[in-house]
């Protein structure tokens, strides 16, 4: 029997998974582009933030998410969070190379300064938005679902990303990247809306009726790390795993999407290009969670890896407007519907009780090592990317198509191993 979940969970859920995601959009997709645009950032200097900010992001959840169970409270980490992480947001709109120098007046290279800063702040900010999305809403809509919903919550919660890239695209287009200014107007609204939004959730979130953990904290913080905790969890940690290498795949090319089609590509229109083939992600995304309820998840997922690769091989072999819109809505599909699945696959076996200590571990398969080890891929495939040298002076690196190539082959590896288990799955 299928548990029916409230009006006020559907909304809080949406409410706090969109701007969240509005948040990590910035930080994800945006921050890439303010780096190199404004600072004349290379590939290694991405790849160094991406890194940076996922260290930081496992860590805060390793922690934060251990703390959440023993006090078994949720909504103050969530809420107190947003409130700070936008407050983090508003300070990326006083970084700029006219400005820097007034600062550091010492300061040799202000680009230089700027990447620096950048890096240092995406960390602050990271710890935020981890505290309040990683680990304290990801716990909190596990202890608010059960087996028979969580696939259609997740679908929500998955298709968000997407919906996000539109609302800040669709939001900012008529805005020019190449602007301190506009960057300073950017950034103070998508900050203030967090920040409102962790005020508005102390009236709209109610916490699931969760039991504080009775064991000590640093025993909560290494809970899910210890071999016993594997052991006894073994299609959780299998399921991690795969995790792993397909966020792996993502993490190849998403740092340089944006800067891929409108400098490789030449689409400064991109956002109208890309809007359609997002909000149709966006509803199968959400539709997709409901079929995971149903068909359960091999079939969910060797799908969604199906169009994932369709995606990457549309987008490495063309370069023209209609083909790369069939590409990107393939792989965007695939990568919001893969997420879902997976989510909800992990969510379903987190033993009872123990979601805030165990979003660490799955903090480790999504944002920690597939966040060092993708953008270090996609460095080394980009090291001899075409450069072109700017107005003055500097130069910047152009990405290609080699990402996506790039990207398919973990990809491909993680379809292998689902439909190895989905076929030793039927012959039981």
């Amino acid at each position: 029997m299928k548990s029916k979940l409230s009006a006020r969970f559907w909304c809080a859920l949406t409410l706090f998974s969109l701007f969240g995601q509005v948040a990590w959009v910035v930080e994800n997709m945006y921050l890439n582009v303010f780096i190199y645009k404004m600072f004349r950032a290379t590939a290694a200097d991405i790849s160094l933030m991406v890194t940076a900010s996922a260290i930081t992001a496992t860590l805060t959840t390793v922690l934060i998410g251990a703390l959440s169970d023993r006090i078994g409270k949720r909504k103050l980490f969530i809420c107190g969070g947003y409130v700070l992480w936008g407050i983090s947001l508003i300070a990326f709109a006083f970084l700029r190379v006219d400005w820097i120098p007034k600062l550091f007046p010492m300061t040799v290279s202000a680009a230089s300064v700027g990447v620096s800063l950048t890096i240092i702040l995406d960390c602050v900010m990271t710890f935020f938005g981890s505290s309040a999305n990683d680990a304290a809403f990801n716990a909190w809509l596990t202890d608010s679902t059960d087996e028979t919903n969580r696939g259609a919550a997740e679908g929500i919660n998955a298709m968000m990303p997407l919906v996000a890239i539109l609302v800040v695209f669709g939001g900012f287009m008529a805005f020019s990247l190449d602007s301190a200014e506009n960057w300073s107007i950017i950034f103070t609204i998508i900050g203030g809306i967090t920040l409102l939004v962790g005020a508005l959730g102390f009236f709209l979130i109610q916490d699931a009726p969760v039991q504080p953990s009775q064991t000590r904290y640093w025993q909560n913080v290494i809970y899910g790390f210890r071999p016993s905790t594997v052991k006894a969890n073994k299609e959780l940690y299998i399921s991690l795993l795969i995790f792993v290498v397909f966020n792996i795949s993502i993490q190849i090319f998403m740092p340089y999407l944006i800067i891929y089609y409108e400098e490789s590509l030449g689409m400064k229109d991109y956002v109208m290009i890309m809007a359609p083939a997002i909000i149709l992600a966006s509803v199968a995304t959400a539709l997709w969670g409901r079929i995971y309820d149903r068909k359960g998840f091999s079939f969910s997922a060797i799908i969604s890896l199906v169009s994932l690769l369709c995606g990457y091989a549309v987008l490495f072999l063309f370069r023209s407007t209609v083909p790369v819109f069939l590409g990107s809505l393939l792989m965007m599909c695939g990568y919001l519907c893969g997420m879902a699945v997976f989510g909800a696959r992990i969510r379903d076996l987190t033993p009872i009780g123990k979601a805030g200590m165990l979003q660490g571990v799955r903090i480790f398969s999504q944002v920690l090592v597939p966040g060092v080890i993708g953008p270090y891929i996609g460095k080394l495939v980009l090291s001899n990317a075409q450069t072109i040298t700017n107005d003055d002076g500097t130069t910047s690196f152009i990405p290609n198509a080699n990402i996506f190539l790039a990207a398919l082959i973990p990809a491909a590896i993680v379809l292998a191993v689902c439909l190895i288990l989905g076929k030793k799955k039927v012959q039981k």
